[in-house]
């Protein structure tokens, strides 16, 4: 033992920490406290998420736990806690970062589906023509003010005024069922009702 009190190997006094010493000096930013907390928690935090099916797999538990160690560094100088509860705060973010993968995993496999039986236009000359047919559809079940400002603007691409002077309405008009018809076919169940 050296005159702190601290074991010496070959002539130099090792300095030993103990868990909590060791996350107090990763708060205060210590790289090798860093690297102690992680031999001692990454292999089992693996270990744990390969578990944990992420539903994704394009996701594996490592990145999982990559991700988790960035925000642990982070957010651990708001940390309060001893070094068994460290544990726990870390398995915590694993988790919660899991549960984005699994979110995020479930909406992809929702888009897929709804995408399945979309058209698939090819590009080409011959592409153009389902592409109007989708449209006119589209566009009839609004009503038809709104369905003739927002043929005019967004498909063939007039500006307000002309739009204005084309249907024979003043250009606050224009604006106002342009907004309406859009957000009629931002919603599905309302671009159904036509008024």
């Amino acid at each position: 033992m050296g005159a702190e009190g601290s074991p010496q190997c070959w002539g130099q006094t090792v300095e030993v920490s103990t868990d909590d010493d060791l996350v107090a000096r990763a708060k205060r930013g210590d790289a090798s406290a860093w690297r102690e907390l992680y031999r001692v928690h990454a292999g089992r935090l693996v270990v744990w998420l390969r578990m944990r099916p992420s539903g994704d797999s394009a996701v594996a538990p490592e990145d999982i736990a990559s991700d988790a160690w960035l925000t642990a560094a982070e957010k651990v100088a708001g940390f309060t806690g001893t070094s068994s509860e460290f544990a726990g705060w870390l398995f915590g973010i694993a988790r919660n970062h899991d549960a984005n993968v699994r979110r995020r995993s479930r909406r992809r496999a929702q888009s897929i589906d709804a995408d399945a039986g979309a058209e698939r236009l090819v590009p080409g000359p011959e592409s153009d023509l389902p592409g109007h047919d989708w449209v006119a559809r589209v566009l009839a079940t609004l009503p038809p003010r709104e369905r003739d400002v927002v043929g005019c603007i967004d498909v063939v691409g007039l500006d307000v005024d002309t739009t204005a002077r084309a249907l024979g309405i003043s250009a606050a008009a224009v604006r106002v069922a342009r907004h309406r018809g859009l957000r009629r076919l931002r919603s599905p169940a309302e671009a159904v009702i036509v008024r």
